[in-house]
């Protein structure tokens, strides 16, 4: 049997491990990317663990997340950031530059290369041939600092894709029909590869559309082959020498198959409160909206706007709308304003934001308190734009400028226009002139990217920037107090939220963590401060504990608060690693019914936890004030046994590679 796209870039970067499913595995990482919302915490991790110099081909920063400064915290980060970038040897992306997916994958996307990124969407960059995942910082530091990526060797589910898609459906369809079919646990363990004759009506960047949101589907990443559309990519970019051919062998074999005729699709839409509740939008039509957005990484390309500004040419968007325009890069601005197509969204009555990614991350558009917001953006999960009782739909671009215009959710097949033909060209007008005062000596691919340092200086901290905690090993014994008991799909926007109110404290943990858990008990922060120094605490959850963003602080907050385990049905990959990353003791119910006996406020024992976390056997918890007890189980391989017995993934890198200076690590007390 021949190999799929996904087994030969795994063989061409295995390290260590044996290519059999479920089996933990090293990767080598060529690339590596940050955004601001993770990177400032990458920069302390680099600090703490005596790093010089990043060891990868080559690292990005981007800063497109906390664009919004209503005080001076998210500047002093950004300057932060590109001091970090000088003294480790990062390319570095200013504010307003764009979206770090798109961006990176017109700037330094390669065939044929790994990927490892701050954030769940870098999966997106396996629109080019590439294996592109999203982890944890700490874990893409890791990598910087020469460390190979540990992973459980995936299975492989092919997606042949047949016939054309019909006008009036476009990539987002795509990805919706896929979690409509599968559900956001659908891709937990697997890669998702796309194959076939329909590949043939997708651009790369209606790819990226598709790459993008196989987050939602929990996989581990999503592969497409490198062929002619990527190399007319590359090529539209003047990048046209980083093009490769990466395709499957003609007998290539996958583990799971499954097939989608495009021509079959209709106009998809996800209602909340997640992305998998999806239904035609014909089955919603007519519902009022107050809202309208365009933009983000899931819809980032050139043709995602342009159709836009086709379809209100000439036209009023609804008076009730906000249309809210969200460009994806600085490069994108300039294309549509020479093409004419920004002058027609004005026009038509669109409020032009700044590029990056803005409401997708809750950084400002938030919608009105109880209206449907239409949006072409990844996750609706609740209270994620910034309104607590939001109502936001995921759709396509063709859908949520239709709905605009008319005031309602509207099918776009049912317009009195013809479906307006933008073309497949991707993005080629951009400034590439030189920066004035470049860091480094190498030449930038796109003039507005900062290159690498020559490395060291000093990092440039503001007074809101604080030391990493100090996190002590695990004890042998817990008994703790469950702090919450939670059901099925928590994210980590309900566990450390983003937004305009909690981002600019990234850097600062202490003051991050008084917005914990704020979202499912606002009563969480106190009552662990009341209980960090005696006992810690335990959490308790459903199923897809931790789905969503990669965002590490939602395992480093409840850590620095005193949390030493949490007990779950099932763990969403980026956030269980995160937690074994930062010394937190990730367990699972041997049967899903025993949730059923810990309510909140029970204290839970368990005992000889060295010894029962290095024989693999389950392990007893007592519930000490039911009196019952209950099997738990861990999915942690020998090195993550030793990691979270470490206290955490910086603490076992130092005891293996000792800091000869200062750690840029404080003490957190006697749990810490």
């Amino acid at each position: 049997m021949g190999a799929s796209v996904t087994r030969q870039l795994i063989e061409a970067h295995l390290v260590d491990g044996e290519m059999r499913a479920g089996v933990e595995i090293a990767l080598r990482i060529d690339q590596t990317l940050t955004q601001d919302a993770t990177g400032t915490m990458v920069m302390l991790e680099l600090e703490a663990m005596g790093v010089g110099q990043v060891r990868t081909e080559l690292s990005a920063q981007y800063v497109d997340h906390n664009l919004l400064q209503v005080d001076y915290r998210n500047a002093d980060d950004h300057l932060f950031l590109r001091s970090g970038c000088q003294r480790f040897g990062l390319w570095y992306s200013k504010p307003g530059n764009g979206v770090s997916h798109p961006v990176h994958m017109q700037r330094f996307g390669r065939p044929g290369k790994t990927l490892l990124g701050a954030d769940s969407h870098t999966c997106a960059a396996g629109s080019l041939g590439m294996l592109a995942m999203g982890a944890g910082g700490l874990e893409v530091a890791m990598a910087m600092a020469g460390e190979p990526f540990f992973v459980n060797m995936p299975t492989v589910m092919g997606v042949r894709l047949i016939g054309r898609l019909p006008d009036w459906v476009s990539a987002k369809d795509v990805i919706l029909e896929m979690l409509r079919r599968h559900g956001v646990h659908g891709g937990v363990g697997k890669v998702i590869e796309y194959h076939g004759p329909g590949l043939a009506c997708l651009s790369a960047m209606d790819r990226h559309v598709i790459a993008n949101m196989g987050a939602e589907l929990g996989a581990t990443t999503t592969v497409f082959p490198s062929d002619s559309a990527v190399r007319g990519f590359l090529e539209s970019e003047g990048r046209g020498d980083a093009w490769a051919e990466m395709v499957a062998d003609s007998d290539a074999g996958y583990d799971e198959e499954d097939e989608i005729d495009l021509s079959s699709l209709v106009p998809l839409i996800a209602l909340p409160p997640s992305p998998d509740n999806v239904v035609a939008v014909s089955e919603v039509a007519g519902a009022e909206i107050c809202q309208a957005v365009i933009g983000s990484s899931a819809n980032p390309g050139l043709r995602d706007f342009a159709i836009a500004a086709a379809m209100v040419a000439g036209r009023q968007t609804h008076d009730r709308v906000s249309f809210d325009v969200n460009p994806t890069s600085r490069q994108l601005i300039e294309v549509l304003a020479a093409t004419g197509g920004l002058a027609q969204l004005v026009a038509a009555g669109a409020r032009i934001h700044q590029a990056g990614c803005m409401g997708c991350i809750g950084m400002g558009q938030a919608p009105a308190s109880d209206e449907i917001s239409l949006r072409t953006m990844p996750r609706n999960f609740p209270g994620r734009s910034g309104t607590s009782d939001d109502k936001v739909y995921l759709c396509s671009p063709e859908t949520a400028t239709a709905s605009a215009l008319t005031g309602a959710i509207t099918d776009p097949r049912t317009l009195a226009m013809a479906y307006p033909r933008v073309g497949r060209a991707e993005e080629r007008s951009a400034n590439r002139a030189v920066p004035p005062a470049p860091v480094g000596g190498l030449t930038a691919p796109g003039g507005e990217l900062v290159p690498p340092g020559v490395g060291g200086g000093e990092l440039r901290k503001g007074p809101n920037i604080a030391a990493l905690p100090e996190l002590r090993p695990l004890a042998d014994a817990i008994e703790a107090p469950v702090l919450l008991v939670m059901g099925d799909g928590v994210s980590t926007d309900g566990i450390m939220p983003a937004g305009a109110r909690a981002l600019p404290y990234r850097s600062n943990i202490p003051a991050l963590a008084r917005f914990a858990f704020e979202a499912i008990d606002h009563t969480f922060f106190d009552r662990a401060v009341q209980v960090r120094e005696k006992c810690g605490s335990v959490l308790v959850a459903g199923k897809n504990y931790g789905q969503g963003s990669s965002r590490e602080h939602a395992a480093l907050v409840p850590r620095y608060l005193g949390v030493h385990a949490v007990i779950a049905v099932s763990f969403a990959r980026i956030h269980w690693q995160n937690l074994t990353n930062f010394g937190v003791l990730p367990l699972t119910f041997a049967r899903r019914e025993d949730l059923e006996l810990v309510g909140q406020g029970d204290v839970l024992g368990l005992t000889d936890l060295r010894r029962a976390l290095a024989s693999g056997s389950g392990m007893t918890v007592e519930n000490r004030t039911s009196g019952k007890s209950f099997l738990v189980e861990h999915q942690l391989s020998s090195r993550q046994v030793n990691m979270v017995l470490a206290g955490g993934l910086i603490n076992q890198y130092r005891q293996r590679r000792p800091v000869q200076h200062g750690t840029g690590l404080r003490s957190t007390g006697p749990t810490g």
